[in-house]
C-alpha cells in the first residue's frame, strides 16, 4: 500500500544536510521511497497520510557490530583488549549453542531498532541464526560470518560455507532485502596470507562485501607491520582491497594506509565508543575524510562498548575529532549526522539505505519532541535543532520505526518481539554461560 508521511522536521541525509519544513515522505508498496520535500510542492496523491509530531530522519547504520554478544555483556570490561579476547570471551563464546547467537542476536536487533538503528553490519558466528533472529524482528543486517584460524576451526571450511549461502539463496535477500551475506575474515592477524588471499578473491567473484578488523590495537599486529610495513599494505597484497571492504576500527593508519583506503575505495568503520573503553587509541577519522574514505559509524559488540546505542558514537565520534585536532569547528552536529546515516551506508558500498530519497529504501525513523532537549521548540535555527538532536537529545525520543516501509518501531517498543521475554531468555543464557 503507498503511503505519505508528512512531519514538522525532515533531515533526508543529502550530502548537504538538509534539514526541511513541513515536509513529505511518499513510500510505494515496496517499501522504496518515490518522493520527498516540501508538502507544499508534493504531488497530489489519494495515499493514506501518517502524521508525525516530530523529526522523521532516515534509519541509522550501525557499520560495524558483534550484536549476539549481548549475552556477554559486562564480562571482563576493565582489561585490555587481547587478554579480553582470549581469557574471557573466546572461551565463553565456546560455550554458546546455535540457538543462544539467535537470542542474543534477537535483543541486539530490538536494542538497536529502538535506538533507530535500522541496519547493522555485523560479525559473528552462525549467520543462519543471525539472519533469522533480523527477519523476526523486521530489522536490517549486512551479516559477515566470521574466516578464522583457531584450534578447532578450519578456514576453508569457513569460507566454503559462505560461499555455498551466496550462491543458494544470493548476496540479498528477505522482503525488503533486509539480508546482505558478505565475508567476515576476523583480521590480518588471524589468518595466513592464503587465507586472507582466498577470502578477498571469493568475495570479489561474488561481487560481496569483505569486513575485516584492521589495526585496532597497537600492540596486535606489530609482526605484520616489521614484515610488511602495515595491515593496509598486507591487505593490499594480498588482494583483499580491490573489492568491496569494509575495515573496522583502522586506528593506526599511516598517511600512505589512508591513501590507499582512498585510492582503493575502501569504507572505515569508525568505533570511537569501544575504542576508548578498550585504550585501543583514536582513529584519525579528520584525515581519513580528507582523503575522501568514506567513513561510516560502528558501535562494535555490547561487551566492548557495552551498548549499541549509535546515537553515542555520533557524539564521540565529533568530540574525539575535536579533541586529536584541537579544532572544535573539525567535526559538527551535521557531519557527525551524516557519519551516522548516509555515511555508514556509503561505508558499506550500500546507495540504498542510510538517507531519505527517491529509490532508497524507507527505512525511517520518528523523533518526538517531548523532551527538555528540544523546550526551545522547533522553529530555532536549522542548526540549532539539529545541534539540539544530536547533541542533547540523541535515542532518547525515538518513538517510531519502519524498515523498508513496514512499521516495526511503535511509541518505542517492539512490535514484531516481546522484549520482556528476549531479556529473559537472554538472563537464563547468560547464567548458563557463567556456570
Amino acid at each position: 500500500m503507498q503511503r505519505r508521511f508528512h512531519a514538522p522536521v525532515v533531515l533526508p541525509a543529502d550530502p548537504a544536510c538538509s534539514l526541511l519544513r513541513d515536509a513529505v515522505v511518499d513510500v510505494d508498496e515496496a517499501g522504496r521511497i518515490t518522493h520527498v520535500g516540501p508538502a507544499s510542492e508534493a504531488p497530489e496523491t489519494s495515499a493514506p497520510v501518517t502524521r508525525l509530531s516530530g523529526i522523521l530522519l532516515p534509519g541509522l547504520v550501525n557499520a560495524h557490530a558483534h550484536s549476539p554478544m549481548t549475552l556477554l555483556r559486562g564480562m571482563g570490561g576493565d582489561l585490555p583488549l587481547l587478554p579480553w579476547l582470549t581469557e574471557i570471551i573466546w572461551p565463553t563464546e565456546a560455550k554458546l549453542k546455535p540457538a543462544d547467537i539467535r537470542t542474543g542476536m534477537l535483543l541486539g536487533s530490538v536494542e538497536m531498532l529502538r535506538h533507530g538503528v535500522t541496519t547493522s553490519a555485523e560479525m559473528y558466528f552462525e549467520g543462519e541464526q543471525l539472519a533469522d533472529a533480523v527477519l523476526t524482528t523486521g530489522g536490517r543486517v549486512v551479516l559477515a560470518p566470521p574466516i578464522m584460524e583457531l584450534p578447532g576451526m578450519d578456514w576453508r571450511a569457513m569460507l566454503k560455507s559462505i560461499e555455498r549461502w551466496i550462491d543458494t539463496d544470493g548476496l540479498r535477500f528477505g522482503p525488503g532485502d533486509r539480508i546482505e551475506v558478505g565475508y567476515g575474515p576476523h583480521s590480518a592477524y588471524m589468518l595466513n596470507e592464503e587465507a586472507l588471499g582466498a577470502t578477498a578473491e571469493s568475495a570479489a567473484e561474488r561481487g560481496a562485501l569483505v569486513q575485516i578488523h584492521v589495526a585496532e590495537a597497537a600492540l596486535e599486529d606489530v609482526k605484520l607491520r616489521e614484515a610488511h610495513g602495515s595491515v593496509p599494505a598486507l591487505l593490499e597484497k594480498v588482494g583483499m582491497l580491490r573489492g568491496r571492504t569494509l575495515a573496522a576500527h583502522a586506528i593506526h593508519l599511516s598517511d600512505e594506509d589512508i591513501a590507499l583506503f582512498a585510492a582503493r575505495g575502501v569504507g572505515m568503520a569508525h568505533c570511537p565508543g569501544s575504542n576508548a573503553k578498550l585504550a585501543s587509541g583514536i582513529a584519525r577519522v579528520t584525515d581519513l575524510r580528507k582523503a575522501g574514505v568514506a567513513v561510516g559509524l560502528g558501535t562494535d559488540g555490547p561487551a566492548s562498548n557495552d551498548d549499541i546505542d549509535l546515537w553515542e558514537e555520533l557524539q564521540l565520534s565529533a568530540m574525539f575529532a575535536r579533541l586529536a585536532t584541537g579544532d572544535s569547528t573539525v567535526l559538527t552536529a551535521a557531519d557527525a549526522f551524516l557519519l551516522g546515516t548516509r555515511g555508514g551506508a556509503d561505508a558499506l558500498g550500500r546507495t540504498d539505505i542510510g538517507a531519505l530519497e527517491t529509490g532508497r529504501w524507507a527505512d525511517m525513523v520518528h523523533v518526538d519532541l517531548d523532551d527538555p532537549a528540544f523546550a526551545a521548540g522547533i522553529d530555532v535555527p536549522d542548526v540549532q535543532l539539529l545541534s539540539n538532536l544530536v547533541w542533547a537529545a540523541g535515542s532518547r525520543r525515538v518513538r517510531d520505526v519502519w524498515v523498508a516501509g513496514d512499521q516495526v518501531v511503535g511509541d518505542g517498543e517492539s512490535l514484531r518481539v516481546d522484549r520482556a521475554q528476549v531479556q529473559a531468555e537472554v538472563a537464563d543464557t547468560a547464567a548458563r554461560l557463567r556456570s
